[in-house]
């Protein structure tokens, strides 16, 4: 009898797919994934992932399953037999490992539990369609020789060993979706891997840095800039390993370390370069830009508000599938993301997250921006940095105006080499604003500061304050608001405007929340800004003077009196320690302030506010049977908190048209990142109001729409609606 994995339409299954077949290429192509991980302690890595291969299927050996590829309408579990048979077969500390990725490869990396649930309940009490058959065609490799033998970081084994299962893990699943693609969908397979080679994107990016270096002006500042970039090329040769860049904003950091990065990654045979943002802000920007250099069928700009069908795609054939296919697998040779999409990855359960995170061994790592690393999950993040780094040969680099104080928190062997040769004289070089404390503030005092100048940036910490300052600003000219409040398309328009207006010199007042810290490419003579973190300050301080138009920007800093304008939370702990250190310095911005707050930070913080999920403790407490809590982890790992909800709003045409497609679609979820430009989130008692008096409504209870345009404001965005009295009156706040 022939076993079969794939079918298709022809009865007389002369084309449809071998089992045989099917284990053997998922076996080698994980094997080949694997053979990326580090050779020496992890030289295993491929025979392990040639064995899950080889065993992930055969449980559709049995004849129910066979039955079921034929046309009956049976339920029959495939991914539990391989898991069995490795149980069977190898040593416990062996075959622990095969269990989580076999059994999983389906449904996630389970909880190894205990007898009552996770794999353990399932490899002890499941059911099973005989699958003997198996025998005569596969022969699992024999493993005794292979041994186990992890460099955990800072003495942690076990996240070491899970983490090392979740990348075995990633190489099976990637291995039999591509394999199974191949066999179902040829036309698409085909479409994959259409990239140039790194000798091509190396000469387009020196060809693009020889055209702006020689069309710069002979200025002190692009003297500096030029300076930064020959040095990240000339430590480049480095071997792989942990790297800080630290570049004042204006130095031009983005383009000097990606020519670190490919020069890095030619040297050390290394395969690919991922630069991860903390915002979808600044990726749209570094994205946008790499792919003007590398061509858009280079680039994998990933992350939820991304759309391939809004790019230019004219020659690049089939370009929007290309993006969308490499994005569920990073094989692309640059790939641009978020925080949130990179490190949630990796600590995820789940197939579709996991099956990118094996292309990240022998890659360069970038973390811009790299001070908004999320405090809460610092350590689990550098964690899986060290591990990357230690045992998967890739090399991560910490890019960062205020470099963060992270040496501390690694071990020797991962301690992090300084790329900038005086960081202290590239400060002073690009040092373009003066901070002054203003000591505590009132809302009539500020406003009357703000009216004083004629163009002048203000950023606080809640919406609320914006809204306040915004009413009490509008009509004294030219005023803008931005904040969460305003759908992303919204924030771009209002940005073109200010962008405008500040290039033609005219009037502009702008109140801002913080998300214009991230990244966003504005400059402005004057900013103030609401007491914070040192980290944002400097920020802050990045949007003013940032073209070095004016000697020196003024940026004041103010403790607001208003209730609604102090910090909260999170952000009063940070701003407490920012006026710590604010009030010992007469610069806070110097690398020494920088140093002092990240060292204040991270000591307030403890071990307990540095992993506060508690993530690290998790996958060590039962490391002697190697039991991992990998959905519970999951569950637990999660930079955005669950809990607020996205409204739509039908903020233009463009929008409307989506609305209304998405109304009549069969299939609603092709449209959720068309529509992601256009969402704006609350929490849950606001959403509840708005469900109340019917001001949203709902599609398949996935999608809510604005039903009135009415509320939300073109210049604040949606309305904040309390309900206030019995009669349900509207109360605007």
């Amino acid at each position: 009898m022939t076993y079969y994995a794939h079918s298709t339409d022809n009865p007389d299954k002369k084309d449809w797919q071998s089992l045989e077949e099917h284990l053997k290429n998922v076996a080698n192509r994980a094997s080949d994934f694997a053979r990326d991980f580090n050779a020496g302690e992890y030289a295993y890595a491929g025979e392990y992932a040639y064995a899950g291969g080889l065993l992930h299927d055969i449980g559709k050996y049995s004849s129910d399953f066979q039955r079921r590829l034929e046309g009956a309408h049976i339920r029959v579990d495939h991914s539990t037999a391989g898991a069995k048979v490795a149980r069977t077969l190898y040593h416990p500390a062996q075959s622990r490992i095969l269990e989580y990725i076999i059994s999983g490869h389906h449904g996630g990396l389970l909880n190894y539990g205990s007898n009552e649930s996770g794999l353990e309940e399932r490899l002890t009490k499941t059911y099973l369609p005989d699958y003997s058959a198996y025998t005569d065609e596969i022969k699992p490799p024999d493993l005794r020789s292979v041994r186990f033998t992890p460099r955990p970081f800072q003495n942690k084994i076990g996240f070491s060993i899970s983490f090392h299962t979740r990348m075995l893990y990633s190489c099976l699943v990637d291995a039999d979706s591509l394999d199974t693609e191949a066999f179902t969908d040829p036309d698409k397979s085909s479409l994959r891997g259409q990239y140039e080679s790194w000798d091509l994107l190396s000469k387009k990016f020196e060809d693009h840095m020889a055209a702006k270096m020689s069309g710069a002006d002979g200025s002190r500042i692009n003297t500096y800039r030029k300076e930064i970039y020959e040095q990240c090329r000339s430590k480049a040769p480095l071997p792989p390993g942990m790297f800080t860049l630290t570049v004042p904003t204006g130095g031009g950091k983005t383009l000097s370390s990606m020519a670190f990065a490919l020069e890095h990654l030619k040297t050390n045979g290394l395969k690919r370069i991922f630069y991860v943002i903390p915002y979808t802000s600044i990726i749209e920007q570094n994205a946008d830009v790499f792919r003007k250099i590398f061509g858009t069928q280079n680039v994998l700009e990933h992350h939820s508000n991304f759309d391939p069908e809004t790019l230019d795609l004219e020659d690049f054939i089939s370009g929007a599938e290309v993006l969308k296919l490499s994005s569920e697998n990073w094989d692309m040779p640059i790939v641009v993301t978020t925080n949130v999409q990179f490190f949630e990855s990796l600590f995820s359960s789940k197939r579709s997250r996991c099956r990118k995170v094996h292309n990240l061994a022998k890659s360069v790592i970038i973390l811009d921006e790299a001070q908004m690393l999320p405090t809460g999950y610092l350590k689990p993040c550098l964690s899986a940095l060290s591990e990357l780094v230690r045992n998967y040969g890739s090399t991560v680099v910490i890019c960062t105006a205020t470099q963060p104080k992270l040496g501390e928190l690694l071990d020797e062997s991962v301690r992090p080499v300084e790329i900038m040769r005086s960081p202290e004289e590239l400060y002073e070089a690009f040092r373009r604003v003066h901070v002054r404390y203003l000591g505590e503030m009132n809302d009539a005092d500020l406003s009357a500061r703000l009216k004083e100048h004629r163009q002048v940036l203000c950023i606080v910490n809640t919406r609320t304050h914006a809204k306040k300052l915004y009413d009490a600003l509008r009509t004294s000219g030219a005023c803008y608001h931005l904040s969460a409040r305003m759908c992303p398309v919204h924030r771009r328009k209002i940005l073109a405007e200010i962008r405008s207006l500040l290039e033609k010199g005219a009037e502009c007042r702008v109140i801002s929340t913080q998300l214009i810290e991230a990244g966003v490419d504005i400059d402005f003579p004057v900013v103030y800004r609401a007491m914070t973190g040192i980290d944002s300050i400097a920020q802050a301080s990045g949007r003013c003077n940032r073209e070095g138009r004016a000697t020196s920007g003024e940026v004041s800093v103010f403790k607001s009196t208003e209730p609604y304008g102090r910090a909260t939370s999170w952000q009063k702990r940070v701003a407490e320690i920012g006026e710590m250190v604010l009030s010992t310095t007469d610069d806070p911005l110097s690398l020494a302030a920088v140093d002092e707050y990240f060292r204040r930070l991270y000591f307030y913080e403890g071990d307990d506010g540095l992993d506060k999920k508690r993530i690290l403790p998790l996958l060590e407490e039962r490391i002697r049977d190697l039991a991992f809590p990998f959905e519970d982890i999951d569950t637990a790992f999660s930079i955005i908190e669950e809990g607020t909800k996205a409204i739509i709003i039908p903020y233009d045409e463009s929008a409307r048209s989506i609305i209304r497609d998405l109304r009549n679609a069969k299939f609603p979820a092709m449209f959720a990142r068309k529509l992601q430009g256009y969402t704006v989130s609350v929490y849950p008692n606001e959403f509840k109001e708005l469900e109340r008096v019917h001001a949203i409504d709902s599609i398949n209870d996935r999608f809510y729409i604005l039903i009135d345009k009415d509320d939300y404001s073109d210049e604040t965005g949606l309305l904040n609606r309390n309900f206030n009295g019995s009669d349900g009156s509207l109360l605007i706040t």
